[in-house]
């Protein structure tokens, strides 16, 4: 939600379980999922569809 790839939290957990979200090209399956911020300091494509994709950082 905070990239601005879902409007809400329910639409970003509709969008991962039906496999429209992927993080560094591989599908995300769990609506749940927590990364850290070491995951995060190198950069992480997140991809919401075919058009709509964000760079993730942290720090």
């Amino acid at each position: 939600v905070r990239a601005g790839l879902a409007r809400s939290g329910k639409d970003a957990r509709r969008l991962i379980t039906e496999g429209g979200v992927r993080l560094d090209d591989a599908p995300v399956s769990d609506p749940g999922l927590t990364l850290t911020a070491e995951q995060l300091a190198p950069g992480v494509k997140l991809s919401a569809g075919r058009k709509r994709h964000a760079l993730v950082r942290c720090g």
